[in-house]
Order: C-alpha cells, then sequence, then structure tokens
C-alpha cells in the first residue's frame, strides 16, 4: 500500500504555538520532531485506528 503523508495541527508544548507537522497514517508511530518556531524536541505520539489519527504531545525529557 502507498499512504500519503497527513497533515495535523498540534501546540508547541513548550512554546505553546500552533505547528503543522506531517503523519504516515499506515502505522502508530512515537518519534521526535523539533518546533519550527522555538526548535526544542516535541516527543509525538500518533496513534492510527482505521481511519482516525490521535496526537499526544509532550516535551521530550517528559516522556509518556
Amino acid at each position: 500500500m502507498n499512504f500519503e503523508l497527513v497533515e495535523k495541527s498540534i501546540t508547541c508544548p513548550f512554546c505553546w504555538e500552533s505547528i503543522t507537522i506531517l503523519v504516515d497514517p499506515s502505522e502508530s508511530q512515537i518519534y521526535t520532531e523539533d518546533c519550527f518556531v522555538c526548535c526544542r524536541p516535541i516527543l509525538i505520539n500518533a496513534q492510527i485506528t482505521h481511519d482516525d489519527i490521535f496526537i499526544d504531545v509532550t516535551q521530550e525529557d517528559l516522556g509518556f
């Protein structure tokens, strides 16, 4: 299967700015991505269930 990345809006847990990330809808994943505004590391938990994508974010050093 060939999946296209999906745009999702999140709020940076450091600077509280709303930013857009790209999520791979083919599988659930946990990864780190730097905020485009403040450049600090955001830990992203993307849970994929059927046609829904649930995003949870936290500061990388806090973990889930």
